[in-house]
């Protein structure tokens, strides 16, 4: 690529956007001298905070709160220093939203899919006697083709362990799926898949693989990023949208998202959250989430309510990044509109406008794997 266009990309370059009068505010310079500038406020179409919340009074004031009476509080990993009140809360107010026994919270949403996979590939050494099992006592994963890049590099972790087997499906293809399982001699069976793929905006066929469950008697477990907080009556994600929660054994979820916050959840029973703490690596070797995150992320969850989301604010303005590779197979480069409760009517028509400036959307051709692109 061209030097100029790799220094956009580094620099973050806005391309448009109008000038915000900064009064007196200093930055340093390259040469590490002050100068005034100016900046540049553009809208929020790329990122994740669907529901506008991580500027909200309510989440603002609750990191302050709790910042101001305990810093940041323990530094240190969960099982040596890291569980306060306001992290024992968060992981009860979750559970209940999920509709599970409990919850195990971890740093990220990555390192909560990277600890539930490593700990899947210990459960077959687990019942052997000589620390590594048999062939056919090995746990066999089924994964999804799209699945996050944290479902992918946990599983192939716990390859490298000698007690995994994966196996890769076409994305959302049940026959696919089933005709894998059939063939499959292990009896310990697991099938992951996110639940709301964010390339494509297409569901996984929870109905399907839920039906699959009952058949062969495999683990489900989900991925609910995108979808908690905005599927669902209650918020509870994907799987309450389409009553299919008991058919979910584990669920792996992220306050990064939707809740406006940071971090990363498990909900799952509470032997399998005694499994993950003792054997989960990126859980157990990871310094714990900082208090006041764990203190407004459990105040957004006593606070989700119509009232709160229709107080949204609108926050600082960023453009539409593109997504390229490795996020996205080579050639198939995508621009991935993210909306969000605070964006106004007017901020769409501003995005039209933008967009039209460089596409004719009468060309355009919806490109899915599966036809049920969201546009």
């Amino acid at each position: 690529m061209a030097e100029s266009t790799f220094q956009r990309w580094v620099r973050g370059v806005p391309s448009s956007g109008d000038d915000v009068d900064c009064g007196n505010l200093e930055v340093g310079n390259e040469a590490g001298a002050c100068s005034h500038q100016k900046f540049r406020k553009l809208l929020l179409f790329s990122g994740n905070d669907y529901l506008g919340l991580s500027t909200h009074p309510v989440i603002s004031k609750a990191a302050a709160k709790a910042a101001l009476a305990h810093g940041m509080g323990p530094k240190g990993s969960a099982l040596i220093c890291g569980y306060t009140n306001y992290h024992i809360l968060l992981e009860s107010c979750m559970a209940d939203l999920k509709s599970k026994e409990d919850c195990l919270l971890c740093p990220t949403g990555f390192a909560a899919n990277m600890a539930l996979m490593t700990t899947l590939g210990s459960v077959g050494s687990l019942f052997s006697t000589r620390g590594k099992p048999l062939k056919d006592d090995r746990v066999a994963i089924f994964s999804d083709a799209l699945n996050h890049a944290s479902m992918i590099d946990g599983i192939r972790l716990a390859e490298r362990q000698g007690s995994v087997v994966a196996f890769v499906y076409r994305h959302c293809d049940m026959s696919h799926l089933n005709a894998l399982l059939l063939r499959c001699p292990m009896k310990k069976k697991v099938v992951v898949t996110d639940s709301l793929f964010s390339r494509d905006g297409d569901f996984a066929p929870m109905g399907e693989l839920s039906k699959l469950r009952k058949r062969h008697g495999f683990l489900l477990v989900i991925d609910d990023a995108h979808g908690m907080f905005v599927c669902g009556k209650n918020g509870g994600g994907v799987d309450e949208e389409l009553n299919c929660e008991s058919n979910v054994d584990l669920c792996v979820g992220t306050l990064s998202k939707a809740a406006g916050c940071h971090g990363g959840f498990i909900a799952c029973s509470k032997r399998w959250k005694q499994l993950i703490q003792s054997t989960g690596r990126s859980f157990i070797f990871s310094t714990f989430t900082r208090v006041p995150i764990a203190a407004a992320a459990h105040v957004f969850n006593m606070y989700l309510t119509v009232s709160i989301v229709e107080q949204l604010p609108l926050e600082i303005w960023v453009p539409c990044t593109a997504i390229r590779p490795p996020a996205v197979p080579p050639n198939s480069c995508r621009l991935r509109v993210t909306l969000s409760a605070a964006r106004t009517l007017d901020d769409l028509k501003k995005l039209t406008a933008a967009l039209s400036e460089c596409i004719n959307f009468r060309d355009i051709i919806a490109h899915s794997t599966n036809g049920h692109t969201r546009l």
